[in-house]
């Protein structure tokens, strides 16, 4: 898949997931507005409650997307002779997509009203949306192949190598500033990074990434140089720091992602479980969709 092409498809998931929303939001304003008790005399009542038309469907178009999403990328990651269908990262991508939009479309079946064991299922559906953002980040953090393999200390400084050759050999751009750059990589930075401050500090650390480009764009156009070559020094110097922030912090994100893993499982059973039950009751007492 091309650049432009990944950029479609990640791209045609926000339109869709954000269509879905403001489509549901406008539409349904007024009776999810409206008091739990004056929802019945709502023109909109029969289609939007969670046994009606639209409302049981959003219900069971959001159980079946969340499913899909889960089994389709464990089976990918985990199954042998699916290995080579297409990379993970971007079947990953796919699982974010149906595990976040399924998600909103069961809060819309529900009307914004749960309560009993349901509302422990919620709940759990809601922690596991936000585990799983903790979780992508962390994902991120961990330098990967394109084929979703982890990539070991030797190959990351091989790599910091390279670019480091490159901005020396390549682009010549002097001892000053190849100084500066080795200044600004060096893993010493990072030495009281510890596993609970983590996160906190690779998000400042953001901030900071972004303030040294600037200083260093400014400092490299007081010496004249050519804008390509600034472009240039700047993408590899980027990437230069983000690969020592992610050779520093590997072990600690890996011990991160562990321990993530123990909470996110967890919800994800217990809200499974539960929406099964749901389902199963449901159809016991005789509540059907359009069939």
């Amino acid at each position: 898949m091309s650049k432009k092409l990944h950029r479609l498809y990640v791209g045609s998931f926000f339109f869709i997931g954000i269509s879905v929303v403001v489509l549901l939001s406008i539409n349904g304003y007024t009776y999810y507005s409206t008091t739990v008790e004056e929802r019945f005399f709502e023109e909109g009542h029969k289609m939007l409650k969670p046994s009606g038309t639209l409302g049981h469907g959003l219900g069971i178009l959001g159980t079946f997307m969340m499913i899909f999403g889960v089994t389709i990328y464990m089976v990918r990651k985990r199954a042998r002779m699916f290995f080579n269908w297409g990379y993970l990262k971007h079947w990953l991508e796919f699982h974010i997509f149906l595990c976040t939009v399924g998600p909103l479309l069961v809060l819309y079946h529900t009307s914004f009203k749960f309560g009993g064991i349901v509302a422990v299922s919620f709940w759990s559906m809601a922690a596991v949306v936000f585990s799983g953002v903790i979780g992508r980040f962390i994902y991120v953090q961990i330098p990967r192949t394109i084929q979703g393999k982890e990539l070991d200390i030797k190959q990351l400084n091989e790599m910091s190598s390279d670019i480091s050759n490159r901005i020396s050999r390549e682009i010549s751009v002097g001892e000053k500033i190849t100084a500066k750059i080795d200044h600004l990589s060096d893993l010493n930075r990072y030495k009281h990074i510890t596993l609970g401050n983590s996160i906190a500090y690779i998000i400042s650390d953001f901030w900071g990434l972004k303030h040294t480009l600037l200083a260093l764009k400014k400092e490299m156009r007081q010496l004249h140089l050519p804008k390509i070559k600034v472009k240039e020094i700047l993408s590899l110097t980027k990437s230069k720091l983000l690969l020592t922030r992610r050779i520093a912090l590997l072990r600690t994100m890996q011990k991160l992602f562990k321990y993530w893993h123990i909470v996110h499982l967890p919800f994800a059973i217990t809200m499974f479980v539960i929406m099964l039950v749901h389902v199963a009751v449901t159809i016991i007492f005789g509540y059907k969709w359009i069939f």
